[in-house]
């Protein structure tokens, strides 16, 4: 497995046709972590995707779940996702 887990991360999203995509790495944040103690990583998602219109927040994680289950939990340990619809980012864009 390729030692750069965010573009694996983002690989495997891209089959939920992002219109925007971002992934931070906040391993560092959980160093000494228990979960972290193995190498697995830490991993902030912000995506949006037409995928997600109409699906209630357990709905859009399993989506993004699917997509990296193979890598949990030897790979990510874990992910906070925030997952939007297209026509939701206005309503938490600021102006």
């Amino acid at each position: 497995m390729s030692t750069n887990r965010t573009t694996i991360i983002e690989e495997r999203l891209a089959a939920l046709l992002p219109t925007s995509l971002r992934i931070d790495d906040e391993s560092h944040l959980h160093a000494g972590h228990a979960g972290a103690a193995g190498g697995a990583g830490h991993y902030r998602v912000h995506i949006v995707a037409a995928c997600f219109k109409g699906l209630r927040l357990i709905a859009r994680h399993r989506l993004v779940y699917d997509q990296v289950q193979d890598l949990m939990p030897h790979e990510v340990h874990a992910l906070s996702i925030h997952a939007l619809a297209p026509d939701e980012v206005a309503a938490v864009t600021p102006a």
